[in-house]
Order: C-alpha cells, then structure tokens, then sequence
C-alpha cells in the first residue's frame, strides 16, 4: 500500500489490484502467537468474508494516510452518509437530543417492531403516497441492510435474483453470504448506466419454474439515476405479475425532486412479493441509530418475525422511541422539503464543477453521489492512492462491479477502473472550494504523470476534448 503511494509512476491496474490483495491477505492471517513454534489453527469460519467495498477503501486509506477519514483534516467523499446536522440553509428542523426510556422499554422489543413505529411509517407511506397499508405490513430492522439481508436469506431456492452491473457494494457480500442465485444486468454507457425495466425481467433461457426477484436502488447507488412516474408504474406493474416480485432498496427516498417512492404505484401488496426497504439513515439523517424496515405483504413480514424470534431478538427499544420522534408529522414535512433542496443544490454545483474538470459525468437526478468517469488512459485505482496523500478518497468504481468475483482476484479487470463514485452526503457547503481544489489538484498532476506533454489548465481540457 505505501509503495503504491509512494511510487511515482503510474502502475499497471493488475500491478495495483495484486497490492491490494496481498495487503488484505497478509493483514487477515496476523496471528498473535503465545509461543514461537505454536502453529496457527484454521479458523472455522468461512475465508469468503472480506471487507466491503467501502471499508476497504477506509481501511487502505487509514493505512496510507495513518488517520480515519472523518476524523479533521480528512474528506470524507467515499462515505454514505447525509450531515446529521439541521439542513438549516433550507429550513431544515432540530433534531431530537434524547428520548425517555421508562423501565417498560428495558423488556425485550418485540421481534416485528415496536407498535407506535411501524405505525407512523405506514401513516407516513399512506399520507405521502397515497397507499393504505397496515402497520402489519412494516417489520422494522437494525438499520436497512439487515432488512435486505433478511430478505435474501429467506429466498426459496428456485428465486433467481437480477441486479445491475453496477449497484450498492453491499449486496454482492450479502448476495454470497446467503448463497443467491444471482445473474447481472448490463450497465453501461450505451444504455445511460440505467438498464431498462425489461432487462430486470427477461426470462430467455430461464425453465418455467424460476421466479426473478431483482434488487434496484432507487434513486440509485452509486449512479444517482432514478425510475420515477411513468417508469417507476411500469416497474411495479412487471413486478407485480406472476412468477415476478422485486426488492426496492429506497434508502435515498427524499433525495429526489420531488421523493419517490414505488409504493404508490402498488397495486396488492399482500398478494405480491414487492418487499421496499427504508430507514432513518438518509433522509432522517440519523445514521447511528440503525433503524431500518422493509414493508411487504403480511405474509412475508410474518416470516421476517419469525426470523427475528430467534436471529435478532428484536430492534433497541431507545433506538426505535427515537425513530418514532424523527416521524412526528410537522417536522416530516420540514425534513422532505430540506433534504430535496440541500442536495439538489450541492449536486448540481459539484457537478458543474467536475464537468469543468474534463471529467464524465455519468450521474442522475437523485442520490448525494456523483458517478463519474476519468479520461482514457488514467484509471480510479491510482487515483485513489493520489487522493490518500491529501486526506481524501473515493469509491472506485470496481467496488460497485456486482460481476467482479467476491474474493477480489487481482486478475479480474471490472469495466468501471475509469469509473468512481464522489459522495456529497456528509460535506458542509464551506468545503466547496476546498473539496474542488484538492480534486483538481491531484487530477491535474496524474494527467501530467502519465501524460507528461500534455498543457495545463484550459489547453489540458480543450487538448482532452481533442
């Protein structure tokens, strides 16, 4: 790792991949040995568990920088995560600094969820989107991905799941802990990095017996391109259909003009396998107190509780009392409409600037990421590394690669090494300049590294366009 940061010529991608392999290997057989000659023993867990995408990258940055990003002087633009401050540029509410917790909230939570929170998250779907689902159709999880997760656990063997090419990092280790037949949808430039709704569905080459389930997140991570209307309609239609069901990963609900969500469009929950997932993370801002839910027929929230009975014993009880304050009607609507202006507002302005940067920019009209492209000849890997000097790093593109094979194989070349993922969510409005700078920065010095006579500045971007 530090011979990549240090070196000044540009590696090879297979060179860069190899490193951070052996980096990841070596750093995961340390073994604290008690006598010299002791043999380490297998561990009798799986060695299929690597870090996900994200935390690599915060792992290998930590390693090159010898600090965690977050912490001062470092930029967090590889983090999912929204400020947890109030959006107060845009009117954005407080929020809650505690909540009580009398000696009946010290029981054991109940294994589906505490009644007053999957009750305002079915009154908050049914004023916002006009649906009528029950609190029964809410089962409420340690935050989103373990609603996710649940999810896929539970799928029965002849359910084939279809997922983007390129999507939340999360779901490929989720995916292969559980076992998933899972089968990619192209995502690439020609269709936009946004598949069409049929894709999700083709059945060519499939018997009559399998079932698809695909997995989106919408508005969508890490591309930010959201099915909304029309198209959002089409999707839960196909969904709904025989042999068909779909789990929409909703997180960033709020951060599109104006929210979305596919449970407007609806048509029977309980008889479908439409699963959505939400949570407090994104929109409500609240990160840190993991709570999540996945809304789906009663039936299939049943058998989420009955995992819940034994696999998790139930949500915290502080945890959800403090959910069902972020849901309080008067400020719900205050959250919505900040959250939308905020980052509307900081997507489009750090989007224009990488435009001007001579970089792609490949990004919807949702999300608080900007999915972005290098110019040929550079690539996300080394640029990464660049970025570590300065106390900065970005999701490279690999990451989000859902046919890259899970145990990382350096040899594997991903069809988005050019491709990486700028996250907004947690930056303050003053660190504009200073975000622009650095990126600026180190990307106009690696386009003279590996193009050493190209001009800079203007000239640079016209010679690029050239």
């Amino acid at each position: 790792s530090s011979d990549l940061s240090n070196s000044k010529s540009p590696k090879t991608c297979a060179e860069m991949f190899r490193g951070r392999a052996a980096f990841l290997v070596s750093s995961s057989r340390v073994v604290k040995r008690g006598f010299a000659d002791k043999a380490a023993r297998a561990s009798f867990l799986s060695d299929d568990v690597p870090p996900m995408g994200i935390y690599e990258t915060l792992y290998a940055f930590k390693s090159s920088f010898g600090r965690f990003m977050g912490e001062a002087g470092t930029h967090p633009w590889s983090q999912g995560f929204p400020l947890t401050t109030p959006l107060e540029k845009f009117g954005g509410p407080p929020l809650p600094s505690s909540v009580e917790v009398t000696w009946e909230d010290r029981f054991y939570p109940k294994a589906w969820g505490h009644p007053l929170l999957r009750e305002a998250i079915a009154n908050y779907y049914n004023e916002y989107y006009g649906s009528t689902i029950a609190p029964e159709n809410v089962m409420i999880f340690a935050g989103g991905r373990p609603g996710i997760a649940a999810v896929l656990a539970f799928l029965k063997k002849h359910v084939q799941v279809r997922v983007s090419n390129a999507e939340w990092p999360a779901y490929l280790d989720i995916m292969t802990a559980a076992n998933t037949d899972w089968s990619v949808v192209e995502c690439s430039r020609e269709n936009g990095f946004k598949p069409p709704n049929s894709a999700y569905f083709d059945r060519a080459g499939l018997n009559a017996k399998t079932h698809l389930l695909p997995i989106i997140s919408n508005p969508g991570n890490p591309t930010g391109h959201t099915r909304y209307g029309a198209e959002l309609e089409e999707l839960v239609a196909m969904a709904e259909q025989d042999k068909n069901g779909i789990l929409l990963d909703e997180a960033y609900e709020m951060f599109h003009s104006p929210a979305v969500s596919a449970i407007q469009y609806v048509k029977d929950l309980d008889n479908s396998n439409v699963f959505i997932a939400g949570a407090c993370t994104k929109g409500f801002q609240c990160p840190g107190i993991r709570i999540g839910w996945i809304v789906a027929s009663k039936t299939n929230v049943e058998t989420l509780a009955n995992f819940s009975s034994f696999g998790m014993g139930g949500v915290s009880h502080p945890s959800q009392l403090y959910a069902v304050e972020l849901f309080e009607p008067s400020r719900v609507k205050l959250v919505r409409e900040a959250v939308e202006k905020h980052y509307n507002w900081q997507r489009e302005r750090y989007g224009e600037a990488f435009r001007k940067m001579g970089l792609t920019v490949h990004t919807g009209n949702g999300g608080f990421y900007h999915f972005l492209e290098l110019p040929e000849g550079l690539n996300c890997v080394e640029l990464n590394r660049r970025l570590f000097k300065r106390g900065a790093a970005i999701l490279e593109g690999p990451g989000c690669d859902m046919a890259r094979p899970h145990a990382k194989d350096p040899d594997y070349e991903s069809p988005y090494l050019r491709i990486f993922r700028f996250s907004f969510g947690p930056l303050l409005p003053e660190t504009f300049e200073s975000d622009i700078q650095i990126m600026s920065e180190v990307l106009e010095e690696y386009k003279r590294d590996v193009f050493p006579d190209m001009p800079s500045g203007k000239q640079a971007n016209h010679y690029q366009r050239l």
